[in-house]
This record gives structure tokens, sequence and C-alpha cells, in this order.
């Protein structure tokens, strides 16, 4: 250790990162008690591993693993398709519990989150290595579920905190720590560092997060720019990264993918799955009150090969049958009839505010408004009776596909409640229990 450590402060800022053990996975296991101590897997619906639970990854079982490998490890192995509605409600309840401790609470994903604790031992009467503790000990008995908690200064550090000591780790890095810590942590496990980073970092002989903090902050900057000094900063305790509490309301991009089932060679369902994925994209966007300028699609066939195709609007559209004609004169471009394809995906590009439309000059503004009026009643039948209740016509043949095992839906989607329906469901987890 250095003569003089980063900070002489235990904690002048207190934030913890609080990541999901096996997120999805440990849900499943949650609602479904006997799957406990198994190996189960999600992501049915798609192939692929979606994510693995730690029985599962202890027999070599990993993320982005398809299902057919994957079964050959482990034939055993319990797959299931993803009840993401499920994982969202755990979700929520998981970050209110966060906030019985602090309202300053960063939903980061689905699975992992910052709270900044700061100040408030006197409201907790306790330290902050005992509050991060309580709060990890209050998730795993209201939600039987575990998360990893990193408690330190800054975000970055308390990110590398949770990642240390996984499944249900704890651990604490306070401003003496610091360095001894950094130096056991190699540079690709720093939020931030990516291979590139990583590469070039190495290059100047750098193996461990302490190299790179004991170098002068000048040198970080000349060569990472803004967001190494940042990074510097970080690393050696100084809160650079606020924990913002605000709902993400800004995109550069929105997209939308769906891999099929089953591959089809059908152009009406191909270009139905396509439209769907239209769909969904402008409803997000019309949420955050965006509208597009650019627009790309791809098509990827059952070889995985793909083609794609962009086009740039001449007017900013929110309105989804506006931006129809345009995707559907790519499609006609790419698609090739015979062939089998898995998946169809949509990009929305140069997204902007929603605002005053300026029209173009032959064009009829009543016709404008009229499709906006209509494409808000939509929104509104949607939002109360389920996402694509009214849908486009191309909707109609989505049911034209060879259905297959992976089409299997969760349990909480075929086990409704009574008054319950496919679209609308109680916002409740259930659990299925084996009596």
């Amino acid at each position: 250790m250095s003569e003089f450590p980063f900070t002489l402060q235990s904690y002048p800022q207190a934030i913890i990162h609080f990541d999901g053990d096996a997120f999805f996975a440990a849900v499943e296991q949650s609602i479904h008690p006997h799957l406990k101590g198994q190996p189960v897997v999600t992501g049915k619906e798609r192939g692929i591993i979606a994510c693995a639970s730690y029985e599962a990854k202890a027999l070599g079982i990993s993320r982005g693993l398809s299902l057919h490998e994957a079964i050959r490890l482990c034939p055993k192995l319990k797959v299931l398709p993803s009840d993401y509605e499920t994982y969202s409600l755990y979700s929520k309840r998981m970050f209110d519990i966060a906030r019985r401790y602090t309202p300053m609470v960063e939903e980061y994903s689905i699975d992992e989150g910052f709270a900044d604790l700061t100040g408030l031992r006197r409201v907790h009467h306790t330290s902050y290595e005992e509050m991060a503790r309580r709060f990890q000990k209050d998730i795993q008995s209201e939600l039987d579920i575990t998360v990893s908690v990193g408690l330190s200064l800054t975000k970055s550090l308390a990110k590398l905190g949770s990642k240390f000591r996984k499944p249900a780790g704890f651990t604490a890095i306070p401003g003496a720590d610091i360095e001894n810590f950094l130096k056991l942590t190699p540079l690709d496990k720093v939020w931030g560092f990516g291979p590139n980073t990583v590469a070039l970092l190495t290059k100047y002989g750098l193996k461990t997060a302490c190299d790179y903090a004991v170098r002068p902050e000048e040198w970080a900057e000349k060569l990472m720019g803004k967001i190494g000094r940042e990074l510097w900063g970080e690393l050696r305790g100084s809160s650079l990264y606020p924990v913002v509490t605000e709902e993400k309301s800004s995109y550069c991009s929105i997209s939308k993918c769906k891999t099929f089932t089953a591959p089809s060679s059908n152009p009406e369902f191909i270009w139905a799955k396509l439209v769907r994925n239209v769909e969904s994209a402008f409803i997000k966007m019309r949420r955050y009150k965006l509208r597009v300028r650019k627009v790309g699609v791809m098509l990827r066939r059952q070889d995985y090969r793909q083609d794609g195709l962009e086009i740039r609007l001449s007017r900013p559209v929110a309105v989804t049958r506006d931006v129809i004609p345009a995707v559907r004169e790519m499609f006609e471009q790419l698609i090739e009839r015979g062939t089998a394809y898995r998946t169809t995906m949509v990009v929305l590009g140069k997204l902007e505010p929603d605002g005053e439309q300026q029209y173009e000059l032959f064009e009829a503004p009543a016709q404008v408004e009229k499709r906006r009026a209509l494409s808000d009643a939509v929104d509104a039948v949607n939002e109360r009776y389920g996402k694509h209740t009214l849908s486009l016509a191309p909707s109609l043949f989505l049911s034209q596909n060879r259905q297959t095992a992976r089409d299997d839906q969760p349990q909480r989607k075929s086990a409704l409640l009574g008054g319950e329906t496919r679209r609308q469901r109680l916002r409740i987890p259930r659990l299925f229990l084996n009596v």
C-alpha cells in the first residue's frame, strides 16, 4: 500500500449497488418452490439461454448457450419460457424495499440498482454497513430471492463490490480499503472499461484497477478524455456519478426484435411479425413523447445471415401508420420468397421530442391530424385493455406459423385467476405450490 490512501474518510458518500443473483431463474424458483436446488434456465421461447440458475451454472451452462447444447450438458435441465411480467413485478418490489431505506434509488436495470444512503445513519440508527445488510436480508425474506450488495463511496466502487462475491455476497469498501481492493481488481472488471479500453491500458503496462488509479489525473484524461478522468476519480473515491432517481425519459434509438419460435418462409407471417415490432417500438416511443426521423429494418434468415435497410423520413412522425408504407417498401426489397426467416427487427433512430408538427408542401394537414387522433384513441384502448388489443390488420396473420414446444407460455399466462383475461391480469405474482 502507498504511503497515503486515496481518501482518509470511511464514507463521505455511502452508495450501495445491489444486483439480483441469476434474477430470472431465481424468480422462477421463488414462484415454483419445487424447482429450488435444481438446474433451471429461462429462454425456452428464444432457443437460447436467457438466464441460468447457479445450479445450472455449476454444470457449465451459461447465458447465450443454445438450448440444444445446454440439454446435452444436463439432460435433467428445467427449461422454462421467460415470464417477463412476473420478473417485472419482483423488480418493482425489490426497488420498493430499497426506498424504505432511502428515497435516492436508481433503477439501473430490471435486476440491479443503486441507492444513496448518505446521511441516513441518524434516521435508521445504525451504520451504513448494517443498513445495507438489513436491506439485503429484507429482499431474501420477503421475495425469496437473493441479491449481492456492494457498499462504497462511489457508484463505480459499489458496483465492483457487488460483483466481488456472488451469489448473496456483501462487500463493503470504505475509503481506507480502496487501494487494497483495487489491487485485486482486473481492468476488465471495472464498470466502463470495455475490451478496447482494456487492450489500450494493457499496452501501457497496466494490469489492475489500482494501476490505473495511481496514475496522474492528467494522464488518464489525456489518454481517455472526460470519461477517463471521471472513472479515475470514481475509483479513487470521489463521487462523480450521482444516483439518478428519475425514470429514463430520453433515447438515442429504440429497437424491437422478435425471433420466431419456428423459422418461416410465409411472407404474410414475416410481414406481420415486422409490423408488430414497429407497433411495439412506436408505443414505447410515444410513451416518452418522442418522434422519429430514421427507420431501419432487418430480416435474419434461418442460417443467421441477415440483411437490413434504413430510410430517412421526410418529416418526423409519431403515428405508426405514417411509417408503414416506408417499412413495406424496405420489406419488399429485403424479402426473398421461399427463404426461411427466423427474426425481424426494427430500429427507430434520430429521435426528437414530439412537438408542433411541420407539414410537407403537398400534405393534407387534416388527414395527418385524423391519423394522430386515431393513434391516440388506439393507445387509450390498449392502455386500458392490454397491449395490442387493437392493432394493425397484418396481426391477423400472426397465428399462421407452425407451433413448437418453444411456443409454451409461462404458467402465469395460462393459470388465470377469476376475472383475469389473457390481456388483463392482476399486478401480483402468483405462487405455484405442489401440495
